[in-house]
């Protein structure tokens, strides 16, 4: 992501990078003796209200079949002109014991109390998916659960105010288990925080290391981006390396973030480095193979070999302007596949990855990454920036999301993503997010509306199909406002628009969004 003090061009993408190895979830051995009946809600026809095969108890007039499914003419519905609390529920016996998941497509007005999917009555923990808001398109869930005790209750859940509504289809209930293989933030102010006094506290206000914290609230990936020659000396290959020691000390991954720039680089801008300036686009090639492989042999070097890379950040428009604009996309081909090369010589099993800054464009996605195959590009994962307030809903998100790993048979991740817990400053900079205008229907500018915005995103990943959805890094979770530390590398008063989205708040204590990473 590129900072700017009032950010104009809206428009982000995700840096992706994952194992090659993590592009599938083992396969799982339980066999279900038992299966949903009435799983799309076809078996009654609109005004049923009680779907065959399924149960139900509170408000039962809430909950009925109607017109307008997912896969089929019909759904289940619960809505009320009046408040209600109502469950729908089929319980599954002969079950062989072992990991099942459930899966649902489903659509919210939001507004209740609590809204979700569930698993109980498996043998252990009850495992329960919140339903996202989405007015715009269903969205595919999924819930794993193990099964202890040869049985298993599917339940649909609502207590709501009057007025709220969901809508459920085609649910499925098979053997197999699901999750998030990546669980990371982008750390890359973290060392220039620290060295202006910042500090990071447990939830509960004891004063500790902030990769810690991250790591013991279930994050096991930190993202980090390499400037050539930044002004302020960070994010330049020295610090990557220092860095990278404390990461791998908590036993985490990395994923390094090549910008090609001496400082931010986006969609609207990719700058050469200065000592690149007026390079021919052959000398540029080698610029890009050089850095790549000099930045990354150090940390193997070290033992701390990277896992993930990305070549290029946010590239929508290319990187490395004018040469490597995607005007002229052959010779960014050219560019890309030099780094490409410099990471697999570094280590073969270093996943490389491209990012582009549109989590809800499909067209463009698409475009891109079909532009990008026809000159012969090189990638092993997809990466997408995702923010609500710039990149359309979330079934935008996860149309453009379940396209990218299909079409290109790739594991694709959120590289970014992050939502405000509250719209104030904590500095004298106006903060990116700072107006209710600019919120995401449904989520509000709260530690709760952030837990909720990060919860459905990870949702919408650990559902893609074929186990290609990997995970997710959240961005900047460590830049709170911290005086020296602001968004530009040459201006140290510049300020910090962005500490009202990360995970530490103004009390710098950890934000219950943070403990969702142990969840997944």
């Amino acid at each position: 992501m590129m900072f700017h003090p009032r950010r104009t061009l809206r428009a982000l993408l995700l840096p992706l990078a994952a194992g090659l190895a993590l592009t599938a979830l083992p396969a799982q051995t339980a066999q279900a003796a038992s299966t949903l009946t009435n799983a799309g809600f076809e078996a009654d026809g609109t005004g049923a209200a009680v779907p065959s095969g399924w149960s139900e108890s509170g408000t039962t007039g809430a909950s009925y079949v109607e017109a307008g499914g997912h896969g089929g003419s019909y759904r289940l519905s619960h809505y009320s002109a009046s408040a209600y609390k109502v469950e729908t529920y089929q319980t599954l016996t002969g079950l062989t014991n072992g990991n099942y998941k459930l899966t649902a497509w489903v659509r919210s007005g939001g507004g209740q109390n609590s809204a979700y999917l569930a698993l109980k009555n498996c043998g252990g923990t009850e495992q329960r998916t919140d339903l996202p808001v989405s007015t715009s398109g269903w969205i595919h869930l999924v819930v794993p659960v193990a099964v202890t005790g040869n049985q298993c209750t599917i339940s649909v859940y609502s207590d709501a105010n009057a007025g709220n509504w969901i809508n459920v289809d085609d649910l499925t209930f098979t053997s197999g288990t699901t999750g998030l293989t990546v669980k990371g933030s982008d750390i890359s102010s973290l060392a220039k925080s620290e060295a202006y006094g910042g500090v990071y506290k447990t939830s509960s206000g004891t004063t500790g290391d902030a990769l810690a914290i991250l790591k013991s609230a279930g994050m096991n990936y930190a993202r980090l981006k390499v400037w050539v020659n930044p002004a302020d000396g960070y994010n330049n290959k020295a610090r990557v390396l220092a860095m990278a020691k404390r990461i791998k000390a908590q036993g985490m991954k990395l994923l390094v973030d090549f910008h090609y720039s001496d400082t931010w680089a986006d969609p609207g801008t990719q700058t050469k480095p200065a000592a690149w300036a007026g390079h021919s686009y052959s000398q540029l090639k080698t610029d890009v193979y050089n850095h790549t492989y000099d930045v990354l042999n150090s940390l193997k070097a070290q033992g701390t070999t990277a896992d993930m890379v990305q070549i290029g950040n946010e590239i929508n428009g290319g990187m490395l302007w004018s040469e490597g604009s995607t005007d002229n996309f052959a010779q960014l081909a050219g560019l890309l596949n030099s780094g490409y090369d410099a990471a697999k010589a570094v280590s073969s099993s270093t996943v490389v990855a491209l990012h582009l800054a549109k989590g809800g464009d499909l067209t463009g996605t698409r475009w891109w990454f079909d532009t990008a195959l026809a000159n012969g590009v090189k990638f092993d994962a997809i990466g997408l920036s995702y923010y609500g307030y710039w990149h359309g809903s979330l079934y935008d998100f996860q149309t453009t999301l379940d396209d990218a790993a299909a079409r290109y048979s790739k594991p694709v991740f959120v590289a970014e993503t992050a939502y405000p817990f509250r719209l104030d400053s904590d500095d004298a900079l106006t903060n990116q997010i700072d107006t209710t205008a600019e919120l995401v229907s449904g989520y509000a500018a709260t530690t709760t509306g952030q837990s909720n915005w990060l919860r459905d995103v990870m949702n919408i990943v650990e559902a893609v199909p074929n186990g290609r959805g990997l995970g997710v890094f959240y961005w900047e979770a460590t830049w709170t406002a911290v005086t020296g530390n602001g968004w530009d590398p040459a201006d140290a008063t510049s300020g910090n628009g962005w500490e009202n989205q990360a995970l530490f708040g103004f009390d710098d204590k950890a934000l219950p969004a943070m403990s969702l990473f142990s969840h997944r």
